[in-house]
C-alpha cells in the first residue's frame, strides 16, 4: 500500500492503536500523514507514547487518549502532549504500565478481561472505571478485572516485511507490538525495507517475526519511517530533531515546524531532516 491509501482506510471517531515505545520504532511517517489529514475525534491507544502522541495532540486529532506514559526518553517530557493535557484538550484513560499490558493481552486473546493484582490499593481502578473480581478458587483473592483493550486499527513500524504481511523486528525492543497487532481489527505496517519472503525465513532471523501475517491488513514501504524515533540497527534516535520538535511550542514555531516537517511528503521530509546519509549514521542509543 501507499501511505495515503492507509489514511484513506481510517475514519473519524475510530480507536487507533500505535505501536513502538517512546522514541523507538514509532510509525512516524504514518502518524504525520494522519496529522495532515482531515481525520478527527480519534481515540488513540498509545500505551507507551512518544512524539506520535505529541504530534497528534498538537494537530488536534485526539478525542480520547489511552496511555501508560508519554516520553521522549532522553528528553523526558513531550511539551506538546503536556500542553494539551494541561489544557484539557482531550479525555484521558491513564493506566499503569502493567494494566496496559494486561488489557492488550486480553484484547489479543479475545477475552473480556484478565485478572491482575496491578492497581490494587490505588485510585487508578476507580478513575478508569474498573471493577474487581473474586477468585472462584479456595484462595478467594480479590483481583482487578482489567478490561480488554481493543482497537479498530493499529499502526506498527518494523524493519523488514514482505508483500504478504510477514514482518521482522530486528531491534531488541519488540515490547508489546505483537499484542497491539492481535488486539486490532486491522493492522497497517510500515517497514524500512520491503523484501522477498525468502529473506525473512533465514534461520538466524525467523524468530524475529513478531506476529502472524494473517493479522496484517496492509504493508507500506517507508525508509526512515520511524524518524525521528530510532529503528536500530538501521538508525538510532535523532535527538537533535527531537529537540527541534520539542522547541516548537509557540504558535509561530509550531506553524513553521508543521510546514517544514508535517506537511512535507516523505521525500521532502527526508531532505529537510538532513538526508538518508545523516539519518543512517545516527548511533544506537545507550541507556
Amino acid at each position: 500500500m501507499e501511505i495515503d491509501a492507509v489514511v484513506a482506510r481510517l475514519r473519524d471517531g475510530m480507536t487507533l492503536g500505535i505501536g513502538g515505545w517512546a522514541t523507538r520504532r514509532k510509525p512516524m511517517a504514518l502518524v504525520r500523514a494522519i496529522a495532515r489529514s482531515d481525520l478527527k475525534d480519534l481515540t488513540v491507544v498509545a500505551p507507551y507514547g512518544g512524539p506520535d502522541v505529541g504530534l497528534l495532540a498538537a494537530s488536534g486529532k485526539i478525542k480520547t487518549l489511552v496511555f501508560a506514559f508519554v516520553s521522549l526518553d532522553h528528553l523526558p517530557l513531550d511539551p506538546h502532549f503536556r500542553a494539551a493535557r494541561q489544557a484539557g484538550a482531550f479525555a484521558v484513560r491513564e493506566l499503569d504500565e502493567g494494566m496496559a499490558q494486561w488489557g492488550l493481552r486480553a484484547g489479543a486473546m479475545r477475552l473480556p478481561f484478565l485478572p491482575t493484582r496491578v492497581g490494587l490499593g490505588t485510585d487508578v481502578i476507580a478513575e478508569a472505571g474498573m471493577k474487581t473480581i473474586r477468585s472462584p478458587y479456595d484462595d478467594g483473592e480479590e483481583l482487578v478485572a482489567m478490561p480488554a483493550i481493543r482497537m479498530d486499527a493499529a499502526l506498527i513500524h518494523v524493519h523488514r516485511a514482505d508483500r504478504l504481511g510477514n514482518t521482522l523486528i530486528l531491534s531488541p525492543d519488540p515490547f508489546f507490538d505483537e499484542l497491539i497487532a492481535r488486539a486490532a481489527d486491522e493492522v497497517f505496517v510500515s517497514t524500512e525495507r520491503l523484501v522477498e519472503t525468502a529473506e525473512l525465513g533465514l534461520p538466524e532471523t525467523a524468530r524475529y517475526n513478531p506476529f502472524e501475517r494473517s493479522v496484517v491488513t496492509g504493508v507500506v514501504e517507508t525508509p526512515f519511517g520511524a524518524h525521528p524515533t530510532g529503528a536500530s540497527p538501521d538508525y538510532g534516535i535523532d535527538l537533535e530533531h527531537l529537540r527541534t520538535y520539542g522547541a516548537a511550542v509557540t504558535p509561530e514555531a509550531w506553524a513553521d515546524y508543521r510546514t517544514r516537517y508535517v506537511e512535507a511528503d516523505p521525500a521532502a521530509y527526508l531532505e529537510a531532516v538532513g538526508g538518508a546519509a545523516r539519518i543512517g549514521a545516527l548511533p544506537a542509543p545507550v541507556y
